[in-house]
């Protein structure tokens, strides 16, 4: 078990998380991937890293070769009366919004937006 890879405060202060937790791969596990690959741009901007978190796997990326083996966050993160959770994490490690539906990118995106430090992060890039 690499127990490095899943500390998940590394990436405090440098990058937001979604944690994309699920019993399976499930319909909405899927809806969820599809919906966030469409808006490669705007996780980018947003310095976004995506957690697919299942029951004995994990992987911080979209393609298949990247998982690894443990428990650990999945225990941690997942939904107590659901197969599906995903999770918004921000740049100080706190969590933002939770939910057991799939997350739009619109919903993701304007949540990011109006918080201070990405308010902060748009001036800076004018």
């Amino acid at each position: 078990m690499n127990l490095n890879a899943q500390d998940l405060s590394k990436h405090q202060w440098k990058d937001r998380l979604i944690l994309i937790v699920a019993e399976e791969k499930n319909e909405k596990f899927q809806q969820q991937l599809t919906e966030l690959q469409k808006h490669q741009q705007g996780l980018n901007e947003r310095k976004l890293v995506i957690y697919q978190i299942l029951p004995d796997t994990y992987s911080t990326s979209f393609k298949a070769e990247n998982w690894q083996q443990s428990s650990e966050l999945y225990n941690k993160y997942k939904a107590e009366k659901s197969d599906f959770r995903v999770i918004l994490i921000g740049l100080d490690g706190g969590e933002k919004l939770e939910q057991t539906e799939v997350l739009s990118a619109e919903k993701l995106f304007n949540t990011i937006d109006s918080m201070p430090m990405r308010q902060a992060e748009i001036r800076r890039n004018k």
